[in-house]
Protein backbone atom coordinates (compact mmCIF):
# COMPACT_ATOMS: atom_id res chain seq x y z
CA UNK A 1 0.00 0.00 0.00
CA UNK A 2 1.56 3.54 -0.98
CA UNK A 3 2.40 5.67 1.92
CA UNK A 4 0.61 8.95 2.02
CA UNK A 5 4.07 11.08 0.97
CA UNK A 6 4.17 8.68 -2.13
CA UNK A 7 0.24 9.19 -2.99
CA UNK A 8 0.20 12.60 -3.23
CA UNK A 9 3.68 12.92 -5.12
CA UNK A 10 1.47 10.45 -7.37
CA UNK A 11 -1.26 12.93 -7.79
CA UNK A 12 0.59 16.18 -8.13
CA UNK A 13 3.24 14.27 -11.14
CA UNK A 14 0.05 12.22 -12.97
CA UNK A 15 -1.23 16.22 -14.47
CA UNK A 16 -0.46 17.18 -17.77
CA UNK A 17 -0.27 14.58 -20.15
CA UNK A 18 1.42 14.85 -23.61
CA UNK A 19 0.33 14.90 -26.94
CA UNK A 20 2.48 13.24 -30.02
CA UNK A 21 3.94 15.95 -31.79
CA UNK A 22 6.13 14.56 -35.05
CA UNK A 23 8.16 16.86 -37.51
CA UNK A 24 9.57 14.05 -40.09
CA UNK A 25 10.15 12.62 -43.43
CA UNK A 26 7.03 10.37 -44.46
CA UNK A 27 9.83 7.15 -44.90
CA UNK A 28 7.31 6.09 -48.06
CA UNK A 29 7.64 9.40 -49.30
CA UNK A 30 10.36 8.68 -52.10
CA UNK A 31 9.31 7.58 -55.56
CA UNK A 32 11.62 6.67 -57.93
CA UNK A 33 11.71 7.44 -61.47
CA UNK A 34 13.30 5.33 -63.92
CA UNK A 35 17.18 5.89 -64.07
CA UNK A 36 16.34 9.04 -61.67
CA UNK A 37 17.04 9.49 -58.14
CA UNK A 38 14.20 9.50 -55.54
CA UNK A 39 12.06 12.60 -54.92
CA UNK A 40 11.58 13.48 -50.80
CA UNK A 41 8.08 14.29 -49.07
CA UNK A 42 7.96 17.48 -48.23
CA UNK A 43 8.69 17.63 -44.47
CA UNK A 44 6.21 18.55 -41.80
CA UNK A 45 5.43 19.47 -38.28
CA UNK A 46 2.53 18.26 -37.41
CA UNK A 47 0.33 16.23 -34.32
CA UNK A 48 0.70 12.41 -35.07
CA UNK A 49 -1.82 10.76 -36.78
CA UNK A 50 -2.36 8.79 -33.50
CA UNK A 51 -3.54 12.11 -31.52
CA UNK A 52 -5.61 13.31 -34.30
CA UNK A 53 -7.35 10.27 -33.35
CA UNK A 54 -7.64 10.46 -30.12
CA UNK A 55 -10.61 10.47 -28.01
CA UNK A 56 -11.61 12.32 -24.39
CA UNK A 57 -10.30 9.24 -22.82
CA UNK A 58 -7.21 9.33 -24.70
CA UNK A 59 -5.60 12.34 -22.81
CA UNK A 60 -3.69 10.11 -20.84
CA UNK A 61 0.20 9.37 -23.01
CA UNK A 62 -0.04 6.41 -20.68
CA UNK A 63 -2.58 4.53 -21.46
CA UNK A 64 -0.40 1.96 -23.62
CA UNK A 65 0.26 0.96 -20.08
CA UNK A 66 -0.37 0.67 -16.57
CA UNK A 67 -2.11 3.65 -14.66
CA UNK A 68 0.99 6.55 -13.88
CA UNK A 69 0.18 5.34 -10.19
CA UNK A 70 0.84 1.46 -10.64
CA UNK A 71 4.23 2.70 -12.77
CA UNK A 72 5.61 4.68 -9.83
CA UNK A 73 4.43 2.58 -7.22
CA UNK A 74 7.21 -0.21 -9.26
CA UNK A 75 9.25 2.57 -9.87
CA UNK A 76 9.44 2.85 -5.32
CA UNK A 77 9.75 -0.98 -5.11
CA UNK A 78 13.08 -0.97 -7.24
CA UNK A 79 16.46 -0.59 -5.44
CA UNK A 80 17.06 3.47 -4.67
CA UNK A 81 18.32 6.40 -5.42
CA UNK A 82 19.99 9.08 -3.42
CA UNK A 83 16.95 11.45 -2.72
CA UNK A 84 15.89 13.85 -5.59
CA UNK A 85 17.43 16.79 -3.15
CA UNK A 86 20.92 14.83 -2.87
CA UNK A 87 21.77 14.04 -6.62
CA UNK A 88 24.55 17.30 -6.36
CA UNK A 89 26.23 15.60 -3.19
CA UNK A 90 25.91 12.04 -4.96
CA UNK A 91 26.54 12.72 -8.45
CA UNK A 92 28.61 15.82 -8.76
CA UNK A 93 28.91 16.55 -12.64
CA UNK A 94 32.22 18.85 -12.05
CA UNK A 95 34.35 16.32 -13.63
CA UNK A 96 35.29 16.08 -17.54
CA UNK A 97 33.44 12.57 -17.83
CA UNK A 98 30.12 14.16 -16.87
CA UNK A 99 30.16 17.27 -17.11
CA UNK A 100 27.84 17.26 -19.89
CA UNK A 101 25.57 14.87 -18.99
CA UNK A 102 21.72 15.55 -18.54
CA UNK A 103 19.89 12.38 -16.64
CA UNK A 104 16.11 12.79 -15.73
CA UNK A 105 15.47 12.74 -12.15
CA UNK A 106 11.95 13.04 -11.64
CA UNK A 107 10.41 9.78 -11.77
CA UNK A 108 6.64 10.17 -13.41
CA UNK A 109 9.40 12.32 -16.44
CA UNK A 110 11.18 9.55 -16.78
CA UNK A 111 7.90 7.04 -16.95
CA UNK A 112 6.51 9.67 -19.50
CA UNK A 113 9.65 9.57 -21.64
CA UNK A 114 9.92 5.88 -21.49
CA UNK A 115 6.29 5.21 -22.48
CA UNK A 116 6.64 7.53 -25.77
CA UNK A 117 9.29 5.67 -27.00
CA UNK A 118 8.25 2.12 -26.21
CA UNK A 119 4.25 2.22 -26.39
CA UNK A 120 3.02 4.74 -29.18
CA UNK A 121 1.78 3.44 -32.53
CA UNK A 122 4.48 4.68 -34.66
CA UNK A 123 7.50 2.54 -32.21
CA UNK A 124 5.11 -0.42 -31.01
CA UNK A 125 5.55 -3.58 -32.92
CA UNK A 126 3.71 -5.88 -30.67
CA UNK A 127 6.71 -7.79 -29.29
CA UNK A 128 8.91 -7.19 -26.36
CA UNK A 129 11.72 -5.61 -26.54
CA UNK A 130 15.65 -5.44 -26.18
CA UNK A 131 16.79 -2.09 -25.12
CA UNK A 132 20.11 -0.56 -25.24
CA UNK A 133 20.27 2.30 -23.26
CA UNK A 134 23.50 4.60 -23.11
CA UNK A 135 23.82 7.10 -20.38
CA UNK A 136 21.58 6.35 -18.05
CA UNK A 137 19.81 8.08 -15.58
CA UNK A 138 16.60 7.42 -14.06
CA UNK A 139 15.22 6.49 -17.15
CA UNK A 140 16.73 2.87 -16.29
CA UNK A 141 14.05 2.45 -13.87
CA UNK A 142 10.82 4.03 -15.82
CA UNK A 143 12.05 0.99 -18.73
CA UNK A 144 11.62 -1.61 -15.68
CA UNK A 145 8.44 -0.38 -15.22
CA UNK A 146 7.10 -2.25 -18.15
CA UNK A 147 5.98 -5.37 -18.09
CA UNK A 148 7.83 -8.61 -19.60
CA UNK A 149 4.92 -8.21 -22.46
CA UNK A 150 6.90 -5.18 -23.09
CA UNK A 151 10.42 -5.42 -22.03
CA UNK A 152 12.30 -8.96 -22.48
CA UNK A 153 15.86 -7.03 -22.24
CA UNK A 154 17.46 -3.89 -20.54
CA UNK A 155 21.02 -3.87 -21.75
CA UNK A 156 23.17 -0.72 -19.95
CA UNK A 157 25.87 1.07 -21.19
CA UNK A 158 27.73 2.47 -18.15
CA UNK A 159 31.24 3.45 -16.65
CA UNK A 160 30.94 6.07 -14.20
CA UNK A 161 31.97 4.57 -11.20
CA UNK A 162 29.28 6.98 -8.99
CA UNK A 163 26.74 5.23 -11.27
CA UNK A 164 27.31 2.17 -11.49
CA UNK A 165 26.97 2.08 -7.62
CA UNK A 166 23.27 2.30 -8.07
CA UNK A 167 22.86 0.25 -11.27
CA UNK A 168 24.24 -2.90 -10.46
CA UNK A 169 21.55 -3.31 -7.76
CA UNK A 170 19.00 -2.84 -10.22
CA UNK A 171 20.41 -6.02 -12.17
CA UNK A 172 20.27 -7.82 -9.10
CA UNK A 173 16.87 -6.72 -8.39
CA UNK A 174 15.33 -7.60 -12.26
CA UNK A 175 16.66 -10.19 -14.35
CA UNK A 176 16.06 -8.09 -17.20
CA UNK A 177 18.60 -6.09 -16.43
CA UNK A 178 22.38 -6.43 -17.84
CA UNK A 179 24.86 -3.63 -16.65
CA UNK A 180 28.13 -3.27 -19.07
CA UNK A 181 30.25 -1.04 -17.71
CA UNK A 182 31.27 0.28 -20.80
CA UNK A 183 31.06 3.95 -22.15
CA UNK A 184 28.12 3.72 -24.99
CA UNK A 185 30.76 6.87 -26.95
CA UNK A 186 33.31 4.03 -27.73
CA UNK A 187 32.79 1.89 -30.72
CA UNK A 188 34.72 -0.87 -29.11
CA UNK A 189 31.61 -1.23 -26.59
CA UNK A 190 29.33 -2.02 -29.48
CA UNK A 191 31.95 -4.82 -30.43
CA UNK A 192 32.65 -6.31 -27.04
CA UNK A 193 28.54 -6.43 -26.54
CA UNK A 194 28.10 -8.43 -29.90
CA UNK A 195 31.13 -10.99 -28.90
CA UNK A 196 29.75 -11.13 -25.22
CA UNK A 197 26.84 -13.40 -25.62
CA UNK A 198 24.49 -10.65 -24.30
CA UNK A 199 23.31 -9.28 -27.23
CA UNK A 200 21.05 -12.25 -28.09
CA UNK A 201 19.70 -10.24 -31.62
CA UNK A 202 18.61 -12.14 -34.83
CA UNK A 203 19.22 -10.38 -38.11
CA UNK A 204 15.64 -9.30 -39.69
CA UNK A 205 15.06 -8.16 -42.90
CA UNK A 206 16.19 -4.45 -43.75
CA UNK A 207 12.63 -3.79 -45.10
CA UNK A 208 10.86 -4.68 -41.75
CA UNK A 209 10.66 -2.99 -38.84
CA UNK A 210 13.02 -5.45 -35.97
CA UNK A 211 10.37 -6.81 -33.45
CA UNK A 212 12.60 -6.44 -30.60
CA UNK A 213 15.40 -3.98 -31.16
CA UNK A 214 15.74 -0.35 -29.45
CA UNK A 215 18.72 1.89 -28.91
CA UNK A 216 18.53 5.18 -26.41
CA UNK A 217 21.31 7.31 -25.59
CA UNK A 218 21.56 10.89 -24.53
CA UNK A 219 23.20 13.35 -26.54
CA UNK A 220 25.72 15.72 -24.49
CA UNK A 221 25.51 19.05 -26.25
CA UNK A 222 28.97 19.15 -26.64
CA UNK A 223 31.60 18.65 -29.92
CA UNK A 224 31.86 15.39 -29.67
CA UNK A 225 27.80 14.71 -29.05
CA UNK A 226 27.62 16.31 -32.31
CA UNK A 227 30.06 14.03 -33.68
CA UNK A 228 28.38 10.88 -32.56
CA UNK A 229 25.31 12.43 -34.07
CA UNK A 230 26.79 12.46 -37.07
CA UNK A 231 28.65 8.83 -36.67
CA UNK A 232 24.93 7.27 -36.34
CA UNK A 233 23.59 8.96 -39.08
CA UNK A 234 26.43 7.71 -41.29
CA UNK A 235 25.83 4.22 -40.35
CA UNK A 236 22.34 3.60 -41.40
CA UNK A 237 23.03 4.17 -45.36
CA UNK A 238 25.78 1.58 -44.85
CA UNK A 239 23.78 -0.64 -42.95
CA UNK A 240 26.71 -1.05 -40.26
CA UNK A 241 27.00 -0.32 -36.53
CA UNK A 242 23.44 -1.74 -35.09
CA UNK A 243 22.14 -0.90 -38.02
CA UNK A 244 23.71 -4.29 -39.59
CA UNK A 245 20.56 -5.89 -37.48
CA UNK A 246 17.78 -4.32 -39.84
CA UNK A 247 16.56 -0.72 -40.29
CA UNK A 248 15.28 -0.42 -36.91
CA UNK A 249 13.94 2.25 -34.32
CA UNK A 250 17.09 4.28 -33.09
CA UNK A 251 15.80 6.52 -29.91
CA UNK A 252 17.73 9.36 -27.97
CA UNK A 253 16.35 11.64 -25.96
CA UNK A 254 18.14 14.66 -26.89
CA UNK A 255 18.53 18.55 -25.11
CA UNK A 256 19.07 22.09 -26.88
CA UNK A 257 16.76 22.93 -30.00
CA UNK A 258 19.02 25.71 -31.01
CA UNK A 259 22.12 23.73 -31.56
CA UNK A 260 21.68 19.83 -32.40
CA UNK A 261 18.83 19.21 -33.67
CA UNK A 262 17.67 22.08 -35.77
CA UNK A 263 21.12 21.31 -37.38
CA UNK A 264 19.90 17.76 -38.43
CA UNK A 265 16.09 18.63 -38.99
CA UNK A 266 16.95 22.14 -40.94
CA UNK A 267 15.15 22.29 -44.34
CA UNK A 268 16.08 23.65 -47.44
CA UNK A 269 16.58 27.27 -47.19
CA UNK A 270 16.93 26.81 -43.30
CA UNK A 271 19.44 29.04 -41.21
CA UNK A 272 20.87 25.75 -40.01
CA UNK A 273 20.60 24.14 -43.05
CA UNK A 274 23.85 21.85 -43.50
CA UNK A 275 25.95 18.67 -44.42
CA UNK A 276 23.88 16.49 -41.06
CA UNK A 277 21.15 18.18 -42.44
CA UNK A 278 20.82 16.09 -46.25
CA UNK A 279 22.13 13.02 -44.28
CA UNK A 280 19.88 12.98 -41.70
CA UNK A 281 17.25 13.77 -44.01
CA UNK A 282 18.15 11.08 -46.80
CA UNK A 283 18.75 8.62 -43.85
CA UNK A 284 15.84 9.03 -41.63
CA UNK A 285 12.65 9.67 -40.35
CA UNK A 286 12.47 11.64 -37.25
CA UNK A 287 9.93 13.29 -34.44
CA UNK A 288 9.80 14.15 -31.53
CA UNK A 289 7.90 11.86 -29.01
CA UNK A 290 6.81 14.47 -26.40
CA UNK A 291 6.18 18.30 -26.60
CA UNK A 292 9.10 20.49 -25.01
CA UNK A 293 6.73 21.60 -22.37
CA UNK A 294 6.50 18.53 -21.21
CA UNK A 295 9.98 18.63 -19.96
CA UNK A 296 9.91 21.81 -18.90
CA UNK A 297 11.17 23.59 -16.87
CA UNK A 298 14.41 21.71 -17.16
CA UNK A 299 15.07 21.71 -12.98
CA UNK A 300 11.48 20.31 -12.56
CA UNK A 301 12.72 17.22 -14.65
CA UNK A 302 16.31 16.96 -14.91
CA UNK A 303 19.71 16.45 -13.26
CA UNK A 304 21.95 18.51 -12.41
CA UNK A 305 19.60 20.87 -11.26
CA UNK A 306 21.61 23.57 -10.19
CA UNK A 307 22.51 25.15 -13.58
CA UNK A 308 20.47 28.50 -13.25
CA UNK A 309 22.54 31.49 -14.81
CA UNK A 310 21.64 34.72 -14.04
CA UNK A 311 20.71 36.47 -17.45
CA UNK A 312 22.59 39.69 -18.20
CA UNK A 313 26.14 38.34 -15.87
CA UNK A 314 29.14 38.64 -17.45
CA UNK A 315 30.23 36.01 -19.62
CA UNK A 316 26.74 33.44 -18.96
CA UNK A 317 25.64 31.51 -21.98
CA UNK A 318 22.92 32.80 -23.98
CA UNK A 319 19.86 31.97 -22.46
CA UNK A 320 18.80 29.35 -25.34
CA UNK A 321 22.19 28.11 -25.36
CA UNK A 322 22.17 26.82 -21.78
CA UNK A 323 22.00 23.35 -19.87
CA UNK A 324 18.78 22.39 -20.78
CA UNK A 325 16.96 25.21 -22.70
CA UNK A 326 15.38 22.80 -23.50
CA UNK A 327 15.75 19.09 -23.48
CA UNK A 328 13.87 17.18 -26.63
CA UNK A 329 12.63 13.37 -26.29
CA UNK A 330 13.33 12.87 -30.26
CA UNK A 331 12.48 9.42 -32.13
CA UNK A 332 14.68 8.22 -35.38
CA UNK A 333 13.41 5.85 -37.71
CA UNK A 334 15.75 4.78 -40.91
CA UNK A 335 14.05 5.05 -43.95
CA UNK A 336 12.87 1.34 -45.51
CA UNK A 337 14.46 2.67 -48.98
CA UNK A 338 17.69 4.62 -48.57
CA UNK A 339 18.29 7.32 -50.94
CA UNK A 340 22.17 7.08 -50.00
CA UNK A 341 23.28 3.50 -51.98
CA UNK A 342 25.18 1.10 -49.41
CA UNK A 343 29.02 1.87 -50.89
CA UNK A 344 28.13 5.62 -51.15
CA UNK A 345 28.47 7.52 -48.13
CA UNK A 346 31.84 8.22 -48.01
CA UNK A 347 30.89 9.85 -51.71
CA UNK A 348 27.99 11.65 -50.59
CA UNK A 349 30.27 13.01 -47.44
CA UNK A 350 33.26 14.17 -49.93
CA UNK A 351 30.51 16.52 -51.87
CA UNK A 352 28.35 17.61 -49.24
CA UNK A 353 31.42 19.41 -47.28
CA UNK A 354 32.93 20.28 -50.04
CA UNK A 355 29.92 22.15 -51.50
CA UNK A 356 28.72 23.48 -48.20
CA UNK A 357 32.40 25.44 -47.44
CA UNK A 358 30.46 27.42 -50.31
CA UNK A 359 27.05 27.20 -48.99
CA UNK A 360 25.77 30.70 -49.97
CA UNK A 361 27.49 30.63 -53.37
CA UNK A 362 24.93 29.55 -56.15
CA UNK A 363 25.71 25.51 -57.43
CA UNK A 364 26.87 27.03 -60.72
CA UNK A 365 29.70 28.49 -58.87
CA UNK A 366 30.52 26.30 -56.44
CA UNK A 367 30.74 23.23 -58.33
CA UNK A 368 34.16 23.99 -59.11
CA UNK A 369 35.16 23.35 -55.15
CA UNK A 370 34.88 19.21 -55.88
CA UNK A 371 37.58 18.99 -58.11
CA UNK A 372 39.61 20.33 -61.15
CA UNK A 373 37.01 20.44 -64.46
CA UNK A 374 34.18 19.51 -62.61
CA UNK A 375 32.23 22.37 -64.53
CA UNK A 376 31.20 19.62 -66.92
CA UNK A 377 29.09 18.54 -64.17
CA UNK A 378 26.33 21.00 -64.50
CA UNK A 379 25.89 20.18 -68.36
CA UNK A 380 24.61 16.81 -67.03
CA UNK A 381 22.82 18.99 -64.36
CA UNK A 382 20.75 20.90 -66.86
CA UNK A 383 20.71 18.56 -69.86
CA UNK A 384 17.14 19.86 -71.32
CA UNK A 385 16.60 16.50 -72.54
CA UNK A 386 15.89 15.07 -69.36
CA UNK A 387 12.59 15.96 -67.51
CA UNK A 388 12.01 18.47 -65.14
CA UNK A 389 12.39 16.39 -61.89
CA UNK A 390 15.96 15.07 -62.82
CA UNK A 391 17.54 18.47 -63.52
CA UNK A 392 18.80 21.41 -60.91
CA UNK A 393 18.23 24.39 -60.80
CA UNK A 394 22.06 25.44 -60.55
CA UNK A 395 21.16 29.17 -59.65
CA UNK A 396 20.59 28.14 -56.13
CA UNK A 397 22.86 28.63 -53.42
CA UNK A 398 23.95 25.24 -52.01
CA UNK A 399 22.16 25.73 -48.49
CA UNK A 400 18.77 25.99 -50.74
CA UNK A 401 19.41 22.43 -52.61
CA UNK A 402 16.61 19.62 -52.20
CA UNK A 403 17.65 16.32 -51.52
CA UNK A 404 16.27 15.43 -54.97
CA UNK A 405 18.93 18.16 -55.94
CA UNK A 406 21.68 16.44 -53.61
CA UNK A 407 20.99 13.15 -55.12
CA UNK A 408 21.18 14.06 -58.68
CA UNK A 409 24.55 16.37 -58.37
CA UNK A 410 25.98 12.64 -56.41
CA UNK A 411 24.37 10.43 -59.37
CA UNK A 412 26.43 12.70 -62.03
CA UNK A 413 29.69 12.80 -59.82
CA UNK A 414 29.62 8.88 -59.92
CA UNK A 415 29.02 8.89 -63.20
CA UNK A 416 31.70 11.53 -64.00
CA UNK A 417 34.81 9.59 -65.41
CA UNK A 418 37.38 12.21 -63.82
CA UNK A 419 35.94 11.89 -60.40
CA UNK A 420 38.65 12.17 -58.09
CA UNK A 421 39.35 8.99 -56.45
CA UNK A 422 40.95 10.46 -53.36
CA UNK A 423 37.80 11.61 -51.30
CA UNK A 424 39.63 13.05 -48.65
CA UNK A 425 38.88 16.36 -47.53
CA UNK A 426 42.61 17.68 -47.97
CA UNK A 427 43.19 16.16 -51.54
CA UNK A 428 42.53 19.14 -54.03
CA UNK A 429 41.88 23.06 -52.76
CA UNK A 430 40.04 24.60 -56.01
CA UNK A 431 41.34 27.25 -58.13
CA UNK A 432 38.62 29.80 -56.51
CA UNK A 433 39.37 29.23 -52.54
CA UNK A 434 43.09 29.64 -53.79
CA UNK A 435 42.24 33.17 -55.32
Amino acid sequence: MLSLLKANYLLEHARGLPLNYTRYFASNGFKRTRDGPPKPAKATLELAPDTLAASTSRRNSLEEGPPLAVSLNHYFRLPPLPPIDDWLSHFPYATPVVRDRISIRDPASAIRVARSFITSKKTSTGNPKIIIEAFPGALSRAFLTLPPSQLRKLIILEDHEPYLEYLHPLARADPRVKVVPRTGFSWDTYSYLLESGDFDVDIAPWETLHPELHFVTHIPQTIAGEQLVAQLFRCIPEKSWLFNYCFFFFFRPLFDTSHTFQRFSAPPKGAERCKLSVTAEASSEFFLSLPPEKLSPFLDHFHPAATAVRVGAPNSRPEARRRGSPFLAVNVVPHAEQVIDKGKMDQWDYILRRLFVLKSTPLRKAISSLAPGAEVLLETLTNKELPPTERVDIRLMVKHLTLSDWALIARAFDAWPFAPEDLNIDSFVSYDRDQ
